[in-house]
């Protein structure tokens, strides 16, 4: 009997990741995440921002994108632990799939979520009075580079669900870090709203740098400059999740 080939069996493997998405509600939570995180930021500080002259429907989009792109890693995070602890991984591990088959199948299930999820942000930025006004390269980049922060991400938490096994400890342990370093971040307020002794981290992290430029991107386009620590942001994010990725779905226990 012939063997499957490696894209049957991402095929195959994606079709499962999909339906249980569907089973348990996956999808409608990445519609509904965002609207819901966006509502409960964007009320209470509209009227303060305008106050201050700015438009808080542009300035708070990149970050409830963001934050939407970090919900769909942690249940990234969550579906890796239970196959691990499950003991669906180390099954795969003894059958002729090919080794970097199932981690590659979980990605594509995120992908589909992310993009879905960051369809409904954008829906939910539209109906508050988000715009992309720098026109259809900078907006196709602005999505490009909402969905490179998601993969990289999800490969990260991939890797610690993995290594985990637990799903309940394992979206706890990576609720608190996204928290934190949103609100520590310039995706909600100016620089200038922080106390001036952490404003050199607030300013240099990567939701900050990530929400900059995406602010860009949607308001008069964005130049390499601004682009520039994004980019070595993301690769360098990219590089170590990958890497951690790969090691814990290779290992051997």
């Amino acid at each position: 009997m012939p063997q499957p080939s490696g894209f049957g069996q991402w095929s195959a493997l994606t079709e499962r990741s999909l339906r249980t998405m569907i089973r348990y509600g996956e999808l409608v939570l990445a519609v509904v995440a965002p609207v819901v995180f966006g509502l409960s930021f964007y009320l209470p500080l509209k009227f303060v921002m305008q106050v201050r002259g700015i438009d808080y429907a542009q300035f708070l989009m990149p970050i409830i994108v963001l934050q939407s792109m970090a919900f769909a890693a942690i249940t990234a995070a969550q579906l890796a632990a239970h196959e691990s602890g499950t003991g669906l991984t180390a099954r795969l591990r003894t059958m002729p799939v090919l080794s970097a088959v199932p981690l590659a199948a979980r990605m594509s299930g995120r992908l589909v979520r992310s993009v879905v999820s960051l369809a409904a942000a954008i829906g939910f930025g539209c109906v508050i009075g988000f715009r992309f006004s720098a026109g259809p390269a900078q907006t196709a980049l602005f999505c490009a580079m909402a969905l490179a922060i998601a993969v990289v991400l999800c490969l990260g938490a991939d890797a610690i669900g993995t290594l985990s096994k637990s799903p309940e400890a394992t979206a706890q342990a990576l609720t608190l870090p996204q928290l934190i370093l949103g609100m520590l971040s310039c995706g909600f307020v100016p620089v200038e709203g922080f106390p001036e002794w952490i404003r050199p981290f607030v300013r240099n992290q990567p939701i900050s740098q990530f929400s900059i430029a995406m602010r860009d991107m949607a308001d008069g386009g964005v130049t390499w400059q601004v682009l520039m620590p994004s980019v070595l942001w993301l690769v360098g994010l990219a590089v170590a999740c990958t890497a951690l990725a790969v090691w814990a779905n290779t290992r051997r226990d």
